[in-house]
């Protein structure tokens, strides 16, 4: 009679360590894919939507102010808040548009408003007057949007006149928040309510060679919103940092909207959905797309990312130089 061959049991395969290792890091990258995804689709839409933590504007203050008022982004924010019921102080250098910006909307919406003619790039005088101006107005809104970039795309010592460019957008961008912020910041925190709106930009966030001094302004304006609404929001401030990409504005110089390049109107219609809701955001989630492919590109291989957004930049400067010849 034959014997039966022995049973052997086989044994669980044993991942060696490096397998184990792999997938470590598989899981860890698969969590923050999980986590980015959750967290876009909750800030730029669930939250928007259904208004998570958002802001009552008119519950701030009778008065908004905005600077930087008669074009543009900030044209559009004067004229969204004047909408909600607000009155408005419009704030630029240009006595005739503002009278012109304001007449319009006391037409459309019926609101109070009054102007400040102010020139941000000169920092001598023109705060002590804002704040003479805005004594006893209940100021519970304020739109920092007055800003100023590079003519064109230029390499940091090849612009022309660039000491008075870069001491003029030095002054409209970092001194202009600081200084609006130090004016209406004190009755916010006193009646325990208010919103800033910081305007920075994509170019905070992302490599932007040839737009140095500009993109380093606006990363001031995003690093001082985010610590200053640790500090006040104890004290009932809502402070939120916009950091937009291209919207058609004579500043960009692009006039045809796009889906990447809105209009004026709807990106502040998106963007002013998003007080109270997050803190610090592009305001139009195009944008927000654009941040994440530069941003996982410069984190794959930031030579290639540079090199990229480089000869893009020198393009652009290219055209623009050629452009001033005809």
């Amino acid at each position: 009679m034959l014997s039966e061959a022995p049973k052997y049991t086989q044994r669980p395969k044993m991942f060696t360590s490096l397998e184990k290792f792999g997938l470590v890091c598989i899981s860890i990258l698969g969590f923050q894919v999980v986590r980015f995804l959750f967290r876009f689709f909750y800030n730029n839409f669930i939250a928007v939507n259904l208004k998570i933590n958002a802001v009552d504007l008119k519950d701030a203050g009778r008065w908004a102010v905005v600077t930087g008022a008669t074009d543009g982004i900030g044209k559009a924010y004067a004229e969204m808040l004047a909408k909600t019921g607000l009155n408005v102080v419009l704030i630029s250098r240009s006595r005739e548009k503002l009278e012109t910006v304001a007449k319009d909307i006391v037409s459309k919406y019926g609101i109070e408003t009054k102007i400040i003619e102010a020139d941000f790039t000169n920092t001598d005088r023109i705060y002590t007057e804002i704040d003479k101006q805005l004594t006893g107005l209940e100021v519970g809104v304020l739109i920092n949007n007055v800003g100023m970039s590079y003519p064109h795309p230029e390499y940091f010592l090849d612009l022309k006149n660039k000491d008075e460019i870069y001491n003029n957008i030095i002054n409209c961008n970092i001194h202009s928040v600081t200084n609006m912020c130090k004016i209406v910041l004190p009755g916010m925190a006193e009646r325990r309510r208010g919103v800033i709106v910081n305007l920075s930009s994509t170019a905070a966030q992302i490599p932007s060679p040839l737009l140095t001094v500009y993109a380093a302004t606006k990363a001031y304006v995003d690093k001082f919103s985010q610590d200053l609404s640790s500090e006040y929001s104890k004290f009932g401030v809502t402070i939120q940092c916009i950091l937009p990409g291209y919207v058609v504005t004579n500043m960009s110089k692009i006039r045809a909207t796009t889906w990447m390049a809105p209009s004026t109107t709807k990106f502040v219609k998106e963007a002013i959905k998003t007080i109270g809701v997050v803190d610090r955001t592009t305001g139009y989630y195009p944008h927000t797309l654009l941040v994440m492919v530069v941003t996982t590109l410069d984190s794959l291989s930031p030579s290639i990312s540079k090199w990229l957004i480089t000869r893009t930049m020198e393009n652009i400067r290219s055209r623009a130089l050629k452009k001033a010849k005809n």
